[in-house]
Parts: structure tokens; C-alpha cells; sequence
């Protein structure tokens, strides 16, 4: 009895406040703990083995088991464990990892701040875009348009940009200033015999229709992914970002790239950017920077941002903005080495070899009877579950459809996550071979005609 009652399950469920998860069925769980990682694989505290299927959580682009990033962790900490980059000081890591990213981003980016994580990212740039504009003379040019659907984190800053109604409930988010438009999904948000091309025209003049309502003299700045990741693998419909950014440029308004989950090779260029042929002036990542290795994240910012910035601490001195952690010269090691790695390895050009497999298959899943729609780009995808295909009717959230196929994969030996509107999500590590592509689809497949056989689905 002793030992069930202080079992590593029973201690996390007792003193665990875990993030992301239903608290008030959490006791009832029996928690699945995990011990070690193996290539595109973890294992957990019984030994039971599975393909991590979304990459942890979109991250661990390397897998569990990349001996050089150990390596590189390990060689910082014996060197310099910690300082930090205050005050005319810097440790090397930070140095050489912002002068790799500066000069390998398409985009022209001029300077790289550094944070702990993609919402701190983005929380980051809602004080720069105030920051700048107030240094502009602008004042009233303050808001920040994002897309319902989108996650961009859930700091509170970085919660009020995301368009989920779960980062809002009771947590008095959006703040005063954050405005959100359509999300760019057209399987879902088309209207009937609406084309495409009339769907993104459609979503181009509600932007236009916003800031001209709004006035373009109090938009700051729009921030989007290039692929809606957390909110459902949505890629934009074409035509989509080609026609939003001149209309950005004509009104001033900062364009901000949130590559958190779609950079470094996830959508087959180096960043979603490169994929989509977006042009930005403020970039945001994290996760696959390091592999997930390590917690970093990143803000990188045009020569013409950082300009104004040096004029506020001509005016103010000290540019007031910083954590202890910014450019840790562990997590900066480790997203370094992570980059050399995806050099050494030609990722990018491995991601191009098997995407085709990954997409393939992910597509042929559209014609399951549980499936409405199949979408993604590179190595990532999404799996949308309806009730009715005919009609693109979802199944009552209720029903938890998605979180039990989400459960019946990892019974499958396959770790997917459910999203919005019952979507499975796959994201991989990028170093997935086209046999261990196979073998997750096979499980996802097995984990459908389960669900199919419970529960009841229309014409």
C-alpha cells in the first residue's frame, strides 16, 4: 500500500500542477510518465515504446537522442554554466548564435533578442511595437491584429494575441488594444459556393475594412503564422499573404512572423517564411531552434526596428527590456549546435526526400469516413474528424472524438495530439524515415477504424 501511495504517479497527482490539462480529472488519471527518448521514439516508465508523433510539442525536431547536443550542453557547463548579457556584457554561445541566425534568415533581420520560450517571443514584441511607435511620435498607433485560431502563446500579452477561446476563459485576456480577424481556413470558414480565390478576397477586404474602421493611424502591427499550428494545421488559402502584406506596407503596420512552430525546415524551407515567400519585420521562434533541447526562444527584429530602438536609449539610456535567462549560454550552446547539426546533416534537403511520403499519406487518410479534411505542408499535418463529410458537419465537442483517437494511437504505439474541432495533429521529428512514416500513418490509420467502430457518424 506504502508503495502505490508514493509511486511517482500517485506524487504527481498529488503535488503536480500540470499545465495544459484537465485539473479536475486529472486525479482520476493514471498519468503517463515518461523515462527516456531513443531517436524518433520515448519510452515510458514501464517500458512501453512509441513514436512521438508531434515532435513532443512541435520541438524535438532531432528526436531524444542526439548525442551532440548532449555534448554541446555539457562542454557550456563545465566552461560557464551562467552569466548573463546585461550591460555591455555577453557570453560567446549568444554572440555566435545571433550572428548565425542574422546572416542565414532570408528576411532581412538586423538583430537578435533573445527569450526563453515562443511566448515570451511574442510577449517581446507587443512591448517593441509599443516601444517603437511611442519612440515615432506615435502614440496612438498601438494595436495588434491577430487571426481567431492562431496560438502565439499564452503569457499574458502572448494569450491575448492567440485567438483560442481556452487561453481567454477567465483570465481577463485579449487586453485593451488586440484585435482579431477571420481565421484563414477555408474548408471551415468558406461560405457556400464560395471559390478560393473569393474566400481570400473575402478575408483581404475584412483586414482592409479593420484598419480602415480602426484607422491606420492606431495599427500598429499584424502577426501571423505561416501555417496556424495549435490551431488546427491550417495552411493560409493561396493568394492569401501575397495580397495582406502590401496592404501592410501601405497603411506602416509591422508585419510579425511567428515562426515558433514552422521554423527550421518544419514546412520545407528554412523558415515558414522562405516557404511562403513572406517578407516580415519582426520574426518570432523558439522550439526547433534548439531541438528542444534546451528552453530558448528568439526575436529577431529588421535594421529599421533596431533603429529606432538605439534612438530610445539616446533619449532614455537604458533600453528597459530583459530576463535574467535572455541568451543563457547553456540553451545558446545547444540551439547552436542544433543549428550546425541541421548544416552537417543537410535537414532541410531530408525533410524535402520524405515530405512527399509524409504528405501522401497523410492525404490518403482524407478519404477515411471519419476524416472531413487531410492538410499540411512539409512534415506537419492535421486530420480533421466530422460527423458528416457531405455536409462538414464536426461532432459535438462533448463526444471527445478527437481526444480518444488522440488516446487510441498511443494504445497504437503512436503519440498525436487533438486540437480545435476534433483535428489530430502529426508533426514529427525531422528526422522521421519514410519506414517510420509508414508505421505511424499505419497506427493513426488502426486508431480511425477504431473510433469508426464506436461512434456513430452520418451520410
Amino acid at each position: 500500500m506504502d508503495a502505490l501511495v508514493n509511486s511517482v504517479h500517485a506524487r504527481d497527482k498529488r503535488s503536480h500542477l500540470h499545465p495544459f490539462t484537465n485539473l479536475a480529472a486529472h486525479p482520476d488519471c493514471d498519468p503517463t510518465v515518461f523515462a527516456r527518448g531513443d531517436g524518433i521514439h520515448v519510452i515510458d516508465d514501464a517500458g512501453r515504446r512509441y513514436i512521438e508523433g508531434l515532435a513532443g510539442l512541435w520541438c524535438a525536431s532531432l528526436g531524444f537522442s542526439e548525442s551532440r547536443l548532449v555534448d554541446a550542453a555539457m562542454r557550456q557547463m563545465r566552461d560557464l554554466p551562467f552569466y548573463h548579457n546585461f550591460a555591455h556584457k555577453a557570453v560567446e554561445p549568444a554572440i555566435e548564435l545571433a550572428d548565425y541566425l542574422v546572416n542565414r534568415v532570408s528576411a532581412p533581420m538586423g538583430k537578435v533578442f533573445f527569450t526563453n520560450s515562443g511566448s515570451e517571443a511574442n510577449d517581446t514584441q507587443v512591448k517593441l511595437v509599443r516601444y517603437y511607435n511611442n519612440l515615432r511620435g506615435r502614440p496612438e498607433k498601438k494595436k495588434i491584429i491577430a487571426r481567431r485560431g492562431a496560438y502565439h502563446g499564452i503569457t499574458l500579452a502572448a494569450a491575448s494575441l492567440t485567438g483560442m477561446q481556452y487561453a481567454h476563459n477567465a483570465f481577463d485576456v485579449p487586453l485593451p488594444g488586440i484585435l482579431h480577424v477571420t481565421c484563414p481556413h477555408y474548408y471551415r470558414q468558406a461560405r457556400e459556393n464560395e471559390s478560393e480565390a473569393e474566400f481570400t478576397s473575402r478575408l483581404v477586404c475584412e483586414l482592409e475594412q479593420l484598419i480602415e474602421r480602426e484607422g491606420p493611424g492606431t495599427i500598429a502591427a499584424f502577426i501571423a503564422e505561416p501555417v496556424l499550428g495549435a490551431g488546427g494545421v491550417i495552411p493560409a488559402p493561396a493568394g492569401y499573404f501575397e495580397a495582406i502584406q502590401p496592404l501592410l506596407r501601405q497603411h506602416d503596420i509591422l508585419f510579425i512572423a511567428d515562426e515558433v512552430i514552422t521554423g527550421f525546415h518544419r514546412t520545407g524551407g528554412l523558415l515558414g517564411c522562405d516557404t511562403y515567400g513572406l517578407r516580415p519585420d519582426m520574426i518570432s521562434m523558439a522550439k526547433a531552434l534548439s531541438a528542444g533541447y534546451q528552453p530558448i526562444g528568439a526575436v529577431m527584429i529588421s535594421d529599421e526596428v533596431h533603429e529606432v530602438l538605439v534612438e530610445g536609449s539616446r533619449r532614455f539610456g537604458l533600453f528597459g527590456h530583459g530576463f535574467t535567462y535572455s541568451g543563457h549560454p547553456v540553451p545558446a550552446a545547444v540551439a547552436l549546435e542544433t543549428q550546425r547539426i541541421y548544416d552537417a546533416d543537410d535537414t532541410g534537403a531530408h525533410v524535402g526526400r520524405v515530405a512527399g511520403r509524409f504528405q501522401s499519406r497523410l492525404r490518403a487518410l482524407g478519404d477515411h469516413p471519419l476524416v472531413g479534411e487531410a492538410r499540411g505542408v512539409g512534415l506537419i499535418g492535421g486530420l480533421e474528424l466530422v460527423e458528416d463529410k457531405a455536409a462538414r458537419r464536426n461532432f459535438d465537442p462533448a463526444r471527445k472524438v478527437g481526444p480518444w483517437v488522440a488516446n487510441r494511437a498511443q494504445e497504437h504505439g503512436l503519440i498525436v495530439r487533438p486540437l480545435i474541432n476534433d483535428t489530430i495533429a502529426v508533426c514529427p521529428p525531422l528526422i522521421i524515415a519514410e519506414p517510420q512514416i509508414d508505421e505511424l500513418f499505419d497506427a493513426l490509420g488502426r486508431a480511425l477504424d477504431d473510433a469508426l467502430a464506436v461512434f456513430e457518424i452520418g451520410a
